[in-house]
């Protein structure tokens, strides 16, 4: 299998307005498997974005480095498939020219249009190609997004909090539809989340980041068998071991999840 990361001692500050630096990720060390699902959680700007953007070649570390089967990442490139809250479909395209547009922007659309059609029935779109994003229902418009970024065959999907701002009925769904496809591909998917009942749910092992600057806090691997009960005792149990890492036992309205 293909998709195997690294990170070695990231380092990464930023400059504020008032002209002052905060480091925001400081001596970053974690390893991922290939086809692993991995989940990023910690407290609000402790960096798993900064992370996650890393991974994709977006925002580079200022120190350290991160491999990708053992080739160093220092751009962006379509082996890592990138997914925002936000669908950020173009409005102008239809979904089937949406999800097809990296495969035009490389020039590979003609031997690959077979690749649109069979991700649009993957994620459930079928009857809904010709329809523009403003058509499409919250879900239906990050499913979109989820089949643009698949369709490149990437060693890695990442995920900033892609289930975000729909609501917990259709978050649900939206998950167990994420599984789904996890478990067709097999592809190697690192996910930021605040919803510590979302990364239970989905995650092979959790990493809780500590506040910035900073750092893995702990690692957790979820040794449950899928489909995940919100209810059974195991995943109780392991919501509250993760609350107690972040250190916010007892004031549970800081931390968003679903029950």
């Amino acid at each position: 299998m293909v998709g195997m990361i690294r990170a070695e001692g990231l380092k990464k500050t930023f400059v504020q307005t008032n002209g002052q630096p905060i480091t925001v990720l400081n001596n970053v060390n974690a390893e991922i498997k290939a086809g692993e699902f991995v989940s990023l959680i910690g407290p609000s700007g402790c960096g798993k974005s900064t992370f996650l953007r890393a991974v994709a070649g977006l925002g580079l570390p200022d120190e350290g480095r991160i491999i990708l089967d053992g080739n160093v990442i220092d751009k962006p490139g379509y082996d890592r498939g990138l997914v925002f809250q936000d669908p950020t479909l173009f409005p102008w395209l239809t979904i089937r020219e949406n999800i097809a547009f990296g495969l035009k922007t490389r020039k590979i659309y003609k031997e690959k249009k077979d690749d649109v059609s069979h991700f649009i029935k993957l994620v459930g779109l079928e009857g809904f190609e010709k329809s523009y994003p403003y058509q499409l229902s919250g879900g239906m418009a990050q499913r979109a997004a989820l089949a643009r970024a698949l369709v490149n065959h990437p060693k890695v999907l990442l995920l900033d909090e892609p289930f975000g701002a729909l609501d917990a009925f259709t978050r649900m769904n939206m998950q167990d539809e994420l599984i789904k496809i996890w478990k067709e591909r097999g592809t190697t998917t690192i996910m930021v989340t605040h919803d510590v009942d979302e990364a239970i749910y989905l995650s092979d092992r959790i990493f809780v980041m500590s506040a910035r600057p900073a750092k893995i806090e702990s690692v957790i691997e979820v040794e449950m068998s899928r489909p995940r009960g919100r209810d059974m005792p195991a995943f109780l149990q392991l919501r509250a071991k993760i609350l107690k890492i972040l250190d916010f036992a007892g004031k549970t309205e800081e931390i968003q999840y679903y029950l």
